[in-house]
């Protein structure tokens, strides 16, 4: 019987952690976020009475429209997320529109901690790919035109970058309604207070003027 309990135990706290590892299962039809300052804090937001819910909670305009991406890198990201559209609190789910400049517009590798994204391309040509973990570090990368399909698993380092002669546009659904963002670059050159050039220098093996001329470039584009 001991040894029956165990496996039943084992099973339950498996199975729970995998239905964990992504944003929690609503409770109630929606549950629309209140006071974006509140000073309580919850894995989530906190919810208004739904009876003052209103539509415009589940709506956001203006995703038709094109980022500006006349700045390096080449590329502007509009992220729907539930800053955006309060009435995703709990969905576990949010959008962005993605601009790419033509001739090299990059959205450059970055994560999402918090969700795994799908990518439909809406015009234009990509070169996309993502990165796994270690010990292979293997490279899944495509070419994709106008209506393919791409998916980054949560987590892993990922990117697009637009090998076409014009403007390309991709929407991407993301599985959290706050899926965060680490620009890989950014967050190694461009941390605040920086990491020791010294610790970059062996990591990356380069020389600290390297380091340095790296940190300098990301600090001051903050």
């Amino acid at each position: 019987m001991a040894a029956y309990a165990l496996i039943l135990f084992t099973f339950l706290a498996f199975f729970s952690s995998q239905i964990m590892a992504s944003d929690p299962s609503p409770l109630q039809d929606f549950c629309v976020a209140d006071d974006m300052k509140s000073g309580v804090f919850v894995n989530g937001l906190v919810c208004k009475n739904p009876k003052e819910a209103k539509p415009e909670d589940f709506f956001f305009p203006g995703l038709d429209k094109a980022g500006d991406t006349s700045k390096n890198p080449g590329s502007n990201v509009t992220l729907v997320n539930v800053d955006k559209i309060g009435g995703l609190n709990t969905l576990g789910i949010s959008l962005a529109r993605i601009d790419f400049a033509p001739y090299g517009g990059l959205n450059p590798p970055h994560i999402h901690p918090r969700a795994t994204e799908v990518l439909t391309v809406m015009e234009g040509t990509l070169y996309v790919g993502f990165v796994t973990s270690a010990p292979d570090f293997k490279l899944f990368s495509k070419v994709l035109n106008k209506g393919d399909v791409f998916v980054f698993p949560q987590g892993l380092i990922h990117f697009q970058f637009n090998i076409g002669a014009v403007p390309a546009v991709a929407f991407a659904g993301l599985s959290s309604q706050n899926p965060g963002l680490i620009t890989v670059a950014k967050a190694v050159f461009g941390s605040n207070p920086p990491i020791s050039d010294d610790v970059l220098a062996k990591a990356f093996q380069l020389d600290k003027k390297t380091v340095d001329r790296l940190q300098a470039q990301f600090l001051n584009s903050s």
